[in-house]
């Protein structure tokens, strides 16, 4: 009991201390606090001001849904037309995937987008615009005037949005797909299949407009995915048709010419020719017959194969700045002036001071 005493008293004694210590520094502790103050002033009111626009987008359930074509298809012998889609090499899940993608990046890059301030401009060319804080320029500098005497003594391809090979992308092609993807967020919730899409760019129109046109390219994206096989075989079953009805056509035709030539005429020859063109004629019908079936079959196949999403949060244009923070980062900054000084008075110091006597020793 009685060591346990002493310990509490220590452990008083030290508390009682440090914090007299750092009574008889305050005036530092101060001063920190007032420069990291002015810093996280400067840092803040530095930083450009920041629009964000969330979106998010819910895939329709039980899209694999087959049972309302079997009974057609069975009609006309198609057991697989109306097969499920329920295994695809490509899911919503794959969202976040696709957006990082290069081709998907290069569409995004070219849509027309409006600012507040500018007339319609292009996505890839508004990028450079944004506005960077000082220290980003000061920091670049030295890079720019080395590019810019190397730059006199080598030619340059003109960058354009309109000049971009995918297969070979230029260097300033390449930063402005990273930009994009900095600024572009997709996060997928596999259990509800809730895809959020956020956009954070400095002029609020244009983050919106940003933002819907993603939904749209990604809605675009999966619907000619899971749709390509069946308007493959939509098209295909289209050109049988339009053969066959050109067939059915020319025999209409041919056995009413012939009978029309051979009318009140009894030969067995006549008689034989005309019923050999009047099966032609029922065959030809029977089979355009049969195709335009299977048609309407793949046609309502094609349909059910397009996924439907519901927009449950639409893009709209914010009114409010999400960043920067600016009295979040003053607090922090005189937040961590009051840690960093404090610790340099009860604990820095010192050691400093023991290891400047411990080399001063050594010498």
């Amino acid at each position: 009991m009685t060591e346990n005493k002493q310990k509490t008293e220590t452990q008083e004694i030290d508390l009682i201390e440090l914090f007299r210590k750092l009574y008889l520094s305050r005036k530092k502790i101060y001063k920190a606090i007032g420069i990291s103050i002015i810093v996280g002033f400067i840092i803040g009111f530095s930083l450009p001001k920041t629009y964000q626009v969330k979106v998010s987008l819910s895939p329709e359930s039980g899209i694999n849904g087959t049972s309302s074509l079997s009974g057609i298809a069975s009609m006309f012998g198609l057991s697989n037309a109306s097969g499920g889609f329920g295994e695809d090499a490509l899911t919503f899940n794959m969202f976040p995937e696709i957006v990082k993608t290069t081709p998907f990046s290069l569409e995004m890059l070219q849509i027309p987008i409006q600012t507040q301030t500018e007339d319609s401009i292009m996505l890839y060319d508004y990028l450079d615009m944004e506005k960077k804080p000082w220290w980003n320029h000061v920091m670049k500098a030295p890079g720019m005037i080395i590019g810019g005497i190397i730059s006199l003594f080598k030619e340059e391809p003109i960058d354009t949005i309109t000049t971009i090979n995918p297969f070979q992308l230029t260097r300033e092609q390449s930063k402005r797909i990273r930009m994009l993807q900095d600024v572009l967020e997709v996060e997928t919730d596999k259990k509800s299949n809730m895809t959020k899409v956020t956009v954070s760019l400095q002029d609020p129109l244009a983050a919106a407009i940003v933002a819907d046109s993603a939904i749209h390219k990604l809605q675009e994206y999966i619907t000619d995915y899971r749709t390509r096989k069946a308007k493959q075989d939509y098209d295909f079953q289209l050109s049988l048709c339009e053969q066959y009805k050109k067939e059915y056509f020319e025999a209409q035709q041919e056995y009413a010419q012939f009978a029309d030539a051979n009318r009140n005429i009894i030969l067995q020859t006549v008689t034989s020719e005309k019923d050999r063109l009047q099966k032609n004629l029922s065959l030809a019908e029977q089979i355009y017959s049969q195709s335009m079936g299977q048609l309407q079959v793949l046609r309502g196949k094609l349909q059910e194969a397009k996924p439907v999403f519901a927009v449950v949060e639409p893009a709209t244009v914010p009114l409010v700045p999400a960043s920067p923070k600016k009295m979040m980062i003053i607090i922090a900054f005189a937040f961590l002036a009051f840690i960093f000084e404090s610790a340099w008075i009860l604990f820095g110091k010192d050691i400093y001071h023991d290891f400047k006597n411990e080399m001063k020793k050594k010498d």
